[in-house]
């Protein structure tokens, strides 16, 4: 996916589909672009090789800031609203969009590119305070080669994680501070309705699961693939493909599975942090990470699905990530009545 930078400012125009400019004169020309924690932030990467190509059309640089986990991200994105330490925010999802528009972080903006991503999804901002940039679902993943030598099969349901063969095995993660940790949580309460949803989870933490800080804990600590002791873990849908194309050794086919029944319905959105200094040019930034050269590049780095309908897919990503065909999902209206109610209990539930 390394492609090497054969296109001069006038080239990436063309591609790009933005206008080369050097920015606003009163704005500063270099950009801060904050993203989550596996936002890829490799200078030589593809995601750094297409901002080169952004730069280099219109004269505006871009440094990645990472931060936490979404949910961090968001709790101190809301701390400095008005005052943002960067200009524009990548990673925010549906579980944590309308405490991040509540909080008025965002500086409205109505990206150039929204004809290119599906009305389901544009609809969940209808007053453009963000734009939607990748979906993908988060599920419970197992490795397959762990639980085969402890001679279980995988589980196939919520209600199967209760059972005493899966003790010990299952890792996820906090839902006050990690978005795949609030999805699985939702995809608890969604399965289980308000009446049973706690004592799911009392079920869960008589089975001894384990609750990491983040996704990045929790995969790459935790979960047996990574060396650590737990087979099942909260992750995504789109795991399988990124093991079987950056192994250290050949696989011919996925090394993890997908219990699809579990699946949760993620969207992520970029958007303008409000009190930047340069609002102009962060809005042709936010053009950008939508146009089709930024998007073709999603799939094999961040391992989700492009917002824009026109990119094509990678045989080997369809190939081997899961897509559900009914994946569960909650009203944004409805998270955002009840997300603190919700962890609230949890917590009181799972922690204490």
């Amino acid at each position: 996916m390394n492609r090497p930078l054969l296109l001069a400012a006038t080239a990436a125009v063309a591609v790009t589909g933005i206008t080369a400019c050097t920015g606003s004169g009163d704005e500063p020309d270099t950009l801060r672009l904050l993203a989550y924690e596996s936002f890829p932030d490799d200078p030589d990467g593809p995601i750094a090789q297409a901002l080169d190509e952004f730069a280099e059309a219109t004269g505006i640089e871009v440094e990645i800031v990472i931060s936490n986990d979404t949910g961090t991200m968001v709790s101190s994105a809301a701390l400095t609203a008005g005052n943002p330490e960067a200009d524009v925010i990548w990673g925010i999802d549906n579980t944590f969009l309308s405490r991040a528009i509540d909080a008025e972080i965002f500086e409205p903006y109505e990206a150039n590119g929204l004809d290119t991503i599906p009305d389901e999804l544009t609809a969940m901002v209808p007053d453009f305070e963000a734009t939607p940039v990748d979906f993908g679902d988060v599920c419970v993943n197992y490795d397959i080669a762990a639980l085969s030598r402890a001679d279980v099969e995988p589980p196939e349901s919520f209600a199967a994680l209760l059972d005493p063969e899966y003790e010990g095995r299952l890792v996820v993660q906090n839902p006050g501070m990690s978005s795949p940790g609030l999805a699985f949580l939702l995809a608890t309460i969604a399965t289980y309705g308000e009446a049973g949803w706690e004592d799911y989870w009392r079920g869960l933490r008589a089975n001894d699961v384990k609750v990491a800080n983040g996704w990045t804990d929790a995969y790459y600590g935790d979960f047996t693939r990574s060396g650590g002791d737990r087979s099942l873990v909260v992750s995504y849908g789109s795991s399988p493909p990124f093991e079987v194309m950056f192994a250290e050794e050949p696989l011919s086919e996925a090394a993890s599975g997908v219990i699809e029944s579990t699946c949760f319905r993620q969207v992520e959105f970029a958007g303008i942090l409000r009190g930047t200094d340069a609002p102009e040019n962060a809005g042709e930034l936010v053009d950008f990470l939508i146009s089709e050269r930024f998007q073709r590049e999603i799939a094999l780095n961040l391992f989700v699905f492009p917002a824009n309908e026109t990119v094509e897919l990678e045989p080997e990503f369809v190939q081997y990530a899961t897509i559900p065909d009914d994946p569960i999902v909650i009203d944004p209206a409805l998270i955002d009545a009840n997300r603190t109610d919700w962890i609230e209990r949890w917590n009181a539930a799972v922690l204490r």
